[in-house]
């Protein structure tokens, strides 16, 4: 068992916040962008790639947004009602501003990379007025991912949706999600992450994520036990910090440090593993997993989607990693 304690009898497990985009990844792999020219369209954004993998885990997930109004964005919400996420707080926005897009290359198993357009993106429209404190109220669990605290009026937005959250006794997640190319300085965004990360129960972010958090205060510490009791100050129950392919430490409130499991596999791309196995370590969370076994089934989940051609479309069941990690050769 885990220390987080989530209220019985809400209507949805989990509403997530921020970033609804389209990923167009490369058909034609093992070549530069450059010379591609076939793309395949997927649901894109760590949050909504998160609230899939949840939802085809057999959650109840809904989610806080804005979508264009055009045919990305009627992609986006069709996408997510025939995965079953509540689409009722989604937005429609008519201000002509557009859909983030991914373009990935794929030149080999570890050359990859994401070509971003964010210029005027939707989804930094939300604003304060689309969440709903009812919404929020109504789950057990509120997920916000760090590049909705990029620009305004999202990141105001993000700040009333974790004031609600602490208001009803709704367990926070905070997917990190340091996007550089959306922030005007690591100063700026050191200040903004660190207020949001104040107000949540689990913080999820990579060794390199956290040092940008500890640019202003702490910069040089490379201790993750020293990053994880900074957190337990405030709100934070648990800490984890991700080491890539050397896999993962989660530091609890209650002194522990747990080393999580990790299955090497050989990837067709890099992405889409962070976002599969936050899927995987916050199903494992919520259904009262002990945290080294919601880590395994967070690691689990990662390396079957790294070995796919998508993410959100590959986001696996309980059942495929069970099986998975049952099968895995013993290394």
């Amino acid at each position: 068992m885990n220390k987080l304690v989530f209220q019985e009898g809400r209507e949805l497990d989990l509403v997530a916040t921020g970033r609804l985009a389209i990923d167009l990844n490369t058909v034609e792999v093992n070549i530069p962008m450059e010379e591609t020219t076939a793309f395949k369209k997927y649901l894109g954004g760590s949050p909504a790639n998160i609230s899939v993998a949840l939802a085809k885990l057999g959650m109840k997930v809904g989610f806080i947004g804005r979508v264009a109004d055009d045919q990305f964005g009627r992609f986006i919400t069709n996408y997510l009602k025939k995965t079953g996420v509540d689409r009722s707080n989604i937005v429609v926005d008519k201000s002509g501003a557009k859909t983030g897009l991914a373009f990935t290359e794929i030149k080999s198993p570890k050359d990859c990379s994401i070509l971003m357009y964010r210029e005027d993106a939707v989804d930094l429209r939300l604003n304060v007025h689309d969440i709903s404190e009812e919404y929020i109220a109504s789950a057990k669990a509120l997920l916000i991912s760090g590049t909705a605290l990029a620009a305004s009026p999202s990141r105001e937005a993000v700040f009333v949706a974790l004031e609600y959250a602490r208001k009803h006794g709704t367990v926070v997640f905070f997917d990190v999600d340091y996007r550089p190319y959306t922030w005007h300085s690591v100063e700026e965004t050191s200040v903004y992450y660190n207020l949001a990360a104040e107000k949540c129960d689990v913080i999820i972010g990579t060794r390199e994520e956290f040092d940008m958090m500890e640019m202003i205060t702490m910069k040089g510490n490379t201790d993750d036990g020293v990053t994880a009791r900074k957190w337990f100050d405030f709100n934070a129950r648990i800490v984890v910090v991700k080491h890539g392919k050397e896999g993962s430490y989660a530091y609890t409130k209650e002194g522990e440090k747990i080393t999580g499991a990790v299955f090497p596999v050989t990837p067709v791309k890099t992405f889409g593993a962070g976002d599969s196995y936050a899927g995987g370590f916050i199903y494992g969370l919520m259904n009262g997993m002990d945290v080294a076994e919601a880590m395994e089934i967070g690691a689990g989940s990662a390396a079957i989607v790294v070995q796919s051609h998508s993410s959100s479309e590959a986001m696996p069941t309980l059942e495929q990693i069970r099986e998975f990690i049952a099968n895995y050769p013993k290394q």
